[in-house]
């Protein structure tokens, strides 16, 4: 079984993920994994249980999603009633019978309601150099209004700095780390630089 193959099905054991397998070449990794707050520690044991080691941690601000989210399905809403107005009307002209509605177009492939808020995400990129090239992206929503999630810093040491480095830029508390004090900014910060919302 190839490492890919065997990764895969050891992290599909960690229940609810979503794995998509993605071009290496495209997309720099092999595996996407979606994951839950209570799923990212699973992960790291898994990964790691398998010679995985953690290059990076990351977070993401997808402030201003939901309403991107409203505006495309608005104009994909407005778009198919222009085209079923347009081949009635055609229809009509002809004394052809009149076409029914078009099914509803899927615009995103997270439903807005299971967002409720424009969420932070946490990225971790993991990798394994023993034989095989395999790298894989575990990724894991947050509500913005609480972005928390468990540390992996017990199961990987190197997430220590990696989470506090996240914490500092985003505001991402990482429960249970033995000490979230600012990595890279002064001791008495009380602001996070990477959001989208952020001022100076």
């Amino acid at each position: 079984m190839s490492m890919l193959a065997e990764i895969k099905e050891a992290l599909s054991a960690v229940s609810p993920v979503t794995i998509k397998e993605t071009d290496y070449k495209t997309k720099g990794y092999h595996l996407d994994v979606a994951a839950g707050p209570d799923q990212v520690v699973q992960c790291a044991e898994v990964l790691t249980g398998h010679g995985f080691f953690l290059e990076a941690i990351t977070g993401v601000d997808w402030l201003g999603q939901v309403a991107r989210m409203k505006e495309a399905k608005a104009k994909a809403a407005a778009a198919a009633a222009k085209k079923l107005a347009e081949a009635k009307a055609a229809a009509a002209e002809a004394g052809q019978e009149v076409p029914a509605a078009p099914e509803p177009v899927a615009v995103e492939t997270v439903p807005e309601e299971e967002l409720g808020e424009d969420p932070m995400e946490v990225v971790y990129d993991y990798n394994t150099t023993g034989g095989e090239l395999c790298r894989v992206v575990v990724r894991c929503k947050v509500p913005r209004s609480k972005p928390e999630l468990p540390t992996i810093s017990a199961i990987c040491s190197g997430a220590n700095w990696h989470e506090r480095e996240t914490h500092d830029f985003f505001g991402i508390v990482f429960t249970g780390h033995p000490d979230l004090s600012p990595l890279l900014l002064p001791e008495d910060a009380d602001f996070h630089p990477l959001r989208k919302d952020f001022t100076a």
